[in-house]
């Protein structure tokens, strides 16, 4: 019986609109998507349809507890013992989980994508890299906005002042201090291609 090899867990995190989807989008492009495990964070936020609209609204989901990440875990435990999961799929216009799922199937690479997975100690020992996006507060929030704007149906008033009030103050708590376990710290995103090129080359030799 041939045993098969502990598939390689890579962690992305960094700042809302730092780029960081940007990198896990070029990584599985360059990889192949057939050999990655996606499992984006923001998958995992909890269930609030038990909460009127108004008050699901006023909920932090830049804390920590917002996500079930105890799920993911549990997720990502499974797929490296190559067993398939079903990602929750989550709609950000009402706040709610979906009754959808999406099947993913176990490959030897599992990359894990969110503002706050090296917050989580439990979560952020099962990396075997871990990767920070690092981009100016200025540029995050421009794209912040126009995210949220063009794919999720917010205006800019309670983009606003969701990233007052929560965001920002979230970011510098949490998302910030995080960096310092990074073993790679990449500078502009998707667009610094000298350390794209870098990541894919090391992941590519630990394939090997």
């Amino acid at each position: 019986m041939t045993l098969q090899p502990t598939p390689i867990v890579i962690g992305i995190a960094g700042g809302s609109g730092s780029g960081k989807t940007t990198v896990a989008q070029e990584i599985l492009n360059r990889v192949g998507p057939a050999r990655i495990a996606y499992l984006p964070h923001d998958a995992y936020y909890r269930d609030l349809s038990g909460l009127p609209p108004a008050q699901r609204a006023e909920v932090n989901f830049d804390h920590p507890n917002a996500l079930e990440t105890e799920l993911l875990i549990q997720h990502v435990l499974q797929l490296k013992q190559y067993q398939p999961i079903e990602l929750p799929v989550y709609d950000f216009s009402v706040h709610t989980r979906t009754t959808q799922t999406i099947l993913i199937k176990p490959q030897r690479v599992i990359m894990v994508e969110g503002i706050l997975i090296f917050a989580e100690p439990e979560l952020r020992k099962l990396f075997d890299i871990r990767i920070f996006v690092d981009t100016d507060s200025d540029l995050r929030f421009i794209r912040r906005l126009q995210r949220d704007l063009t794919e999720r149906g917010r205006t800019t008033e309670s983009v606003i002042h969701q990233y007052l009030k929560t965001v920002r103050p979230m970011h510098l708590e949490f998302v910030e201090p995080s960096k310092r376990y990074a073993d790679i710290i990449i500078p502009e995103g998707g667009f610094n291609l000298p350390a794209l090129d870098m990541v894919v080359a090391r992941i590519e030799e630990m394939l090997r």
